[in-house]
């Protein structure tokens, strides 16, 4: 279960590093085999390959009406490894579909990881709060 929030700045080449809290559940979970793509929110998916998989068996069952989200998942995703540093290269094209500049956040969702480029999750963010709570989570309480 992946939780937390990692600022993480990405080299000229478009390398991530993985946290070392991260990585290591990676290297036992998926022995370091990992897979990206677009999310049309604006940010990446970051999965553990064996959970990409399942993920991935459900999207290509969609009906010919969900092709263009079949597509944006799909279509985009990019098996990675993680290298002996212990980081993933970020495709240009997936930098490009949603952003990313230097500055990224890296946050665990529980199966999987969300990368965004900082500012815009700041944005988000702000937003989200601006807009109030759901009514999904009235009943919601720590």
């Amino acid at each position: 279960m992946f939780q937390g929030a990692s600022a993480i700045n990405l080299d000229a080449k478009g390398r991530m590093s993985i946290p070392a809290k991260h990585r290591d559940a990676l290297a036992v979970q998926c022995e370091g085999r990992l897979t990206l793509t677009r999310h049309p929110h604006g940010c990446l998916l970051f999965f553990p390959r064996p959970v990409w998989e399942s993920h991935r068996e459900q999207i290509a069952a969609w009906p010919m009406s969900a092709r263009a989200w079949q597509r944006i998942f799909l279509g985009n995703a990019c098996d990675v490894e993680l290298d002996s540093a212990g980081r993933i290269l970020i495709s240009p094209e997936l930098r490009s579909a949603v952003g990313l500049t230097r500055e990224v956040m890296l946050l665990g969702m529980g199966s999987h990881f969300e990368i965004w480029d900082a500012a815009k999750l700041a944005e988000d963010e702000q937003a989200a709060v601006a807009g109030g709570m759901p009514d999904v989570l009235s009943n919601f309480s720590f």
